[in-house]
């Protein structure tokens, strides 16, 4: 077996250990990207390990919430654990989202480990031009 030595992964997982597992009460967070792409904002959350049905996502007026929790895999007598650095326990992010965006339309998909949620553009927010109706190009000077 190949073996390397990373002092900051170390300090990291002790910080980990130290901290211990998120709880319900007290999650840990999860590590997430937010980007525009046409008409919508996509957020991608990493989430390797957990299965979709331990995923939960939630919207109340603009606040968006997505909790998740990593479960230990079954273990029976005869597995001894040598290595545990995958973190387990809960895990949830919060986001508050503009009042431009269409909560009522969002879209998720689950795959490979990430969630990746698509947040449209409300119509109400998107740029339109407005049309000028009866003006006249006669104008008066004063003098």
């Amino acid at each position: 077996m190949l073996m390397r030595t990373d002092p900051f992964r170390e300090l990291d997982r002790l910080t980990q250990q130290l901290i211990g597992p998120g709880t319900w009460s007290k999650p840990a967070a999860m590590a997430m990207d937010a980007y525009r792409e046409g008409d919508e904002y996509v957020v991608a959350f990493d989430l390797p390990g957990v299965s979709a049905d331990a995923i939960d996502i939630d919207v109340e007026r603009n606040m968006l919430t997505v909790r998740a929790e990593r479960r230990p895999a079954a273990k029976t007598d005869s597995v001894q654990m040598e290595l545990s650095e995958r973190p387990l326990g809960v895990f949830s992010r919060q986001i508050v989202l503009a009042d431009t965006l269409d909560t009522e339309h969002i879209k998720a998909d689950y795959d490979a480990g990430v969630l990746t949620l698509r947040i449209p553009i409300a119509e109400r927010a998107k740029p339109r031009k407005i049309a000028i109706g009866g003006t006249s190009d006669r104008r008066e000077i004063s003098g």
